[in-house]
């Protein structure tokens, strides 16, 4: 063996650990890793589980922890604490649970706040879309890009 293969050999070999090594390091993953995985779990199924109750009759001032109807925070305090996550009976003081979220960055699982002063919450589910519930047709879900909802969309909170 030349001294010239040697080197190449040894150059090979420290290029294809520094390889290895980096991609190892790239799949471990982080503790923010962790939280955005286990935040976005959480939110398919609080996504998941308002969708059974799609549907169900709006009653204002609804009992939470009743299934038979909803009004729209008794819908999210009650899906989201199956789930752990306390909130507040009304809009209003889910409003100012978790911390801002822009328009322009919400994620399945945020809540969605409407009109000033707030008085109606939504689940943000992707796409443009909330569940969430209001006289006929009772638990529904709608875009909040265009009509109505567009136009008296007041703010979001980030809850996971």
């Amino acid at each position: 063996m030349t001294i010239k293969t040697i080197i190449r050999a040894f150059a090979a070999a420290s290029i294809a650990l520094s390889v290895l090594f980096a991609g190892v390091a790239n799949i471990a993953p982080s503790k923010a890793d962790a939280a955005t995985v286990s935040a976005s779990s959480t939110a398919s199924k609080i996504i998941a589980k308002a969708k059974t109750y799609k549907g169900r009759p709006y009653n204002f001032g609804a009992t939470t922890g009743r299934t038979s109807s909803f009004d729209c925070s008794s819908l999210t305090q009650y899906v989201y604490g199956l789930y752990g996550v306390k909130l507040p009976r009304e809009s209003a003081a889910q409003a100012k649970s978790g911390r801002y979220v822009s328009k322009a960055n919400l994620k399945p699982g945020d809540l969605v706040f409407f009109y000033s002063p707030i008085h109606h919450v939504g689940i943000y589910i992707g796409g443009g879309k909330i569940i969430h519930t209001y006289g006929k047709p009772g638990i529904t879900i709608d875009t909040i890009n265009s009509g109505w909802w567009k136009t008296h969309y007041a703010t979001a909170r980030r809850v996971l």
